[in-house]
């Protein structure tokens, strides 16, 4: 997470709070060091965000209670994952509430811009849930492939296949699909346009690259 977007979602997050939160729990939940930490409430203070600090019981870090930001804006990227998500739980059964849920994905979907909400479609034809994949995959590489899918850059992967040779390549991603066992990804070669799936498990690095670094 980028230095902007993890301030934004530490504003969000203490606003949506009802009592105050320690530093330290805040650097473990953005996953960042604590003196990292304090600078991002340094840069929220800044920006003139009334944030203090209370001690004792329940005490922590907290922004005045009477203070509000914006009405929330999701992205096409946000929107798509909670679609995404909400169809996948309805399709599964796997909870009964499906007119509640609909109509809250109704509402994420209609407060979207048209040129996002136009996004949102195509990133919702790009993913498909099947399950809850077995296999792990490691958290550097996800964190890879997320950035490279939304901002539409080729990936740079380094891949283990059945045969457990290893291979570097640079690949445009064009869907993600995650069933019960593994997450599947169809990507392009850059260099000679094969288009083949690729085992998200398999991928042992990874990393986004900009268009005049896909090679």
């Amino acid at each position: 997470m980028r230095r902007t977007e993890r301030l934004f979602a530490l504003a969000e997050y203490l606003r949506g709070r009802r009592t105050g939160v320690t530093a330290e729990a805040l650097a473990a939940r953005f996953e960042v060091t604590i003196r990292t930490m304090y600078r991002d409430l340094d840069a929220l203070r800044a920006a003139s965000l009334p944030l203090g600090a209370e001690r004792g019981r329940g005490g922590g870090y907290a922004l005045d209670r009477h203070y509000t930001l914006p009405p929330v804006n999701f992205t096409a990227r946000e929107a798509a994952l909670l679609v995404a998500l909400g169809r996948h739980a309805t399709d599964m059964r796997l909870m009964p509430f499906t007119e509640t849920l609909n109509s809250g994905l109704d509402k994420v979907q209609a407060a979207l811009s048209a040129s996002a909400q136009r996004e949102l479609l195509t990133r919702l034809r790009e993913i498909a849930f099947h399950g809850v994949p077995a296999l792990p995959s490691k958290k550097d590489v996800r964190e890879a492939l997320e950035r490279a899918w939304f901002e539409q850059q080729p990936l740079r992967i380094t891949y283990v296949d059945s045969k457990f040779i290893e291979t570097r390549r640079t690949i445009r991603i064009l869907t993600v699909s995650i069933d019960r066992h593994e997450t599947r990804i169809e990507g392009e070669d850059v260099d000679t346009g094969e288009r083949r799936p690729f085992r998200l498990d398999r991928i042992q690095r990874a990393e986004a690259a900009t268009s005049g670094q896909s090679r």
